[in-house]
């Protein structure tokens, strides 16, 4: 008996501590540091956007372990138990592309990789961008890659040279 009371009060009291930090996690400087760190990661992606359009693998390769460390300090918050896992497996896989750009200098080989890193961000851009952001999801109507941009202006990073404004917005967030 004496043991089934123990245990009880131990559960009351993680309970209540959890409920503590649950509420406390809900201040408005904690608030402003995630939108901080979201608007991090939509920057990192963006400049590496920005860093192919411009066909500088140097910059590529910065602007990826950018994106690498931006991600790997963001915490999913309000999802389900199967959201978490899809967002976490899917975060993981960003990472690994981000570290596959940052391993080559190689402009073609980090347009490639960057195809497969830009349809797992979008699928997971909603959890990404600050309330402030919008971001359109553009498609490159001869090859079918996406690309994620802040701007409605088609800027293609798969063909700057010959296809620059070859594209269209398929959606926004």
């Amino acid at each position: 008996m004496k043991k089934i009371l123990v245990v009880a009060l131990i559960c009351l009291s993680t309970l209540a501590q959890a409920q503590l930090t649950s509420k406390e996690e809900v201040t408005p400087e904690l608030v402003q540091k995630r939108e901080e760190q979201k608007k991090e990661i939509t920057k990192s992606y963006l400049a590496l956007k920005n860093s192919l359009i411009l066909s500088d693998s140097l910059v590529a390769v910065k602007s990826a372990v950018a994106l690498t460390n931006s991600l790997k300090n963001f915490k999913f918050k309000k999802l389900t138990l199967e959201q978490m896992n899809i967002a976490t497996i899917s975060r993981k896989e960003i990472i690994e592309l981000a570290n596959q750009i940052a391993a080559t200098k190689n402009i073609n080989k980090q347009r490639k990789i960057f195809e497969t890193l830009s349809v797992k961000y979008w699928d997971q851009a909603s959890k990404f961008k600050a309330t402030d952001q919008t971001l359109y999801l553009q498609v490159c109507p001869m090859t079918g890659a996406v690309w994620t941009s802040d701007s409605k202006e088609i800027k293609n990073p798969y063909y700057p040279k010959n296809m620059l404004t070859c594209g269209e917005v398929k959606a926004t967030l």
